[in-house]
C-alpha cells in the first residue's frame, strides 16, 4: 500500500491547458473520489497518475518516490477502465491472470492469486466461462479481479460503473466498498455521478475546469460547501438558489430579504469572515429537504407547483415563486399535491447557506 501526492500538476494539450497547477495529498489506504462535470480534468488526472499521460509540469509521487519518469507497469498501480476490455476468447481465469503471464510470473503463483481474487469477488463458479457468458456486473468484477491479482499499491478506477444499469450500479458500489474494507489499499475513483462519490468516498475531490474547488469528507462537502459550484453539484436534487440582499449586518449575524420572503435574521457563526455592507447582493442556498411546506398565508412565501414526483417515501415538488424563482422541495411520504396547486414554504436559517457576489460561502 502507498500514499500519493500530486504537486503543482499542469497539463496542456497544445495551447489548451486542462489542468491548472493541481496539488493533492492522498493518504495510504484512503478511498478518494474525483468528481466533477464532464471535461473538468478528472480522467486526465487519473491517467497522469497511471503514467498513461505525461504531466506538462509538476510532480507525481507514489509511496514516497517520484514517478514522473517511471513506466506505467512499474508504478505500482492498477487501472480499471470504463470499458471492461476483456479478451473474448479467454476464460475468466485466463483474463484475470493475463497480466501476470505477460510479466512471466510462475504458474503456481498466478493460479493462487487468481483463485484468491475470484473468492473475494465471488467469481469462483465462473472461472471457466467466457466473457459472453457473463452479465455486465460479472464482467466488471472480472476487470476488477484482473487489477487485484497484480497486488498494486494504488487502484485507479475510471468511471467503472457507467455502462451498468441502475440496479447493477448500486450492487457494484456495495461490492467496491466491501473490497476496499477488505484490501485496505489506496483507491482513487473517477466519476461524474455525485451519488457514487457520496456513498463510496472517504474523501471527495471536487473538480471544475481543471481546478480543485473543494476537498473533504462527503458530509462536510454536503453541509459546508465552499462555493456555489460545490453547493450546486453535491446533492440530488440540487440546492435551490435565490437572490437576496443584506438589509442589516452585525457581529456574527445578518438580516436578509428577498422578493419571495420578508426580512429575517440569519446567524453567521459559521462564517469565515463577515464583511457585508447593507444592500450587498447575496445568494441564499436552500436544500430541498430543509424547506418546510405550510398553508399559503398573506405575506408568506408561495410556490406554484408545476411538477409533482411521488416516490413513495418522498414527494418532490417543483415549481416557481411569484418572483420567478424556481424551487424544488421535498415532503415525506406520498402526497396529493397536483399541478397548479399553491403552497406556502419557509426555511430554517440554521440549515441555509449564504454566498457572496463572487460565489464564495459567507
Amino acid at each position: 500500500m502507498a500514499g500519493l501526492k500530486l504537486q503543482s500538476i499542469v497539463k496542456r494539450f497544445g495551447q489548451i491547458e486542462v489542468l491548472h497547477g493541481v496539488s493533492l495529498q492522498i493518504e495510504d489506504g484512503e478511498f478518494v473520489v474525483f468528481v466533477g462535470p464532464s471535461g473538468c480534468g478528472k480522467s486526465t488526472m487519473l491517467r497522469i497518475i497511471a503514467g498513461l499521460e505525461e504531466a506538462t509540469e509538476g510532480e507525481v509521487w507514489i509511496g514516497g518516490r517520484q514517478v514522473n519518469d517511471v513506466d506505467p507497469a512499474n508504478r505500482g498501480v492498477a487501472m480499471v477502465f470504463q470499458t471492461y476490455a476483456l479478451y473474448p476468447h479467454m476464460s475468466v481465469e485466463e483474463n484475470m491472470g493475463f497480466g501476470l503471464r505477460m510479466a512471466k510470473r510462475p504458474k503456481h503463483e498466478i493460479k493462487e492469486r487468481v483463485a484468491r481474487a475470484a473468492e473475494i469477488l465471488q467469481l469462483t463458479p465462473y472461472l471457466r466461462r467466457r466473457p459472453k457468458e457473463l452479465s455486465g456486473g460479472q464482467r466488471q468484477r472480472v476487470a476488477i479481479g484482473r487489477a487485484i491479482v497484480r497486488e498494486p499499491e494504488v487502484f485507479l478506477f475510471d468511471e467503472p460503473l457507467s455502462n451498468l444499469d441502475a440496479e447493477l450500479r448500486v450492487q457494484m458500489r456495495i461490492e467496491l466498498s466491501k473490497l476496499h474494507s477488505e484490501l485496505q489499499t489506496t483507491m482513487i475513483y473517477v466519476t461524474h455521478d455525485q451519488v457514487e462519490a457520496m456513498t463510496l468516498a472517504d474523501k471527495i475531490v471536487v473538480l471544475n475546469e481543471g481546478k480543485i474547488e473543494q476537498i473533504g469528507v462527503p458530509l462536510d462537502l454536503y453541509q459546508r460547501p465552499a462555493n456555489l459550484f460545490v453547493a450546486g453539484f453535491i446533492g440530488a436534487p440540487r440546492m435551490n438558489f435565490l437572490k437576496v440582499r443584506a438589509e442589516y449586518t452585525a457581529e456574527n449575524s445578518i438580516v436578509i430579504a428577498g422578493p419571495d420572503f420578508p426580512s429575517r435574521p440569519f446567524s453567521l457563526e459559521r462564517a469565515k469572515s463577515v464583511n457585508l455592507a447593507p444592500g450587498a447582493e447575496l445568494t441564499l442556498g436552500l436544500r430541498p429537504e430543509h424547506i418546510t411546506v405550510c398553508e399559503p398565508a398573506r405575506g408568506a412565501s408561495t410556490l406554484l407547483i408545476e411538477v409533482v414526483e411521488n416516490l413513495g417515501d418522498l414527494t418532490f415538488l417543483h415549481g416557481t415563486t411569484p418572483a420567478g424563482n424556481r424551487i424544488t422541495l421535498n415532503v415525506k411520504g406520498f402526497q396529493n399535491y397536483r399541478y397548479a396547486d399553491a403552497v406556502g414554504f419557509g426555511f430554517d436559517a440554521n440549515h441555509a447557506h449564504l454566498f457572496d457576489s463572487g460565489g464564495s460561502a459567507v
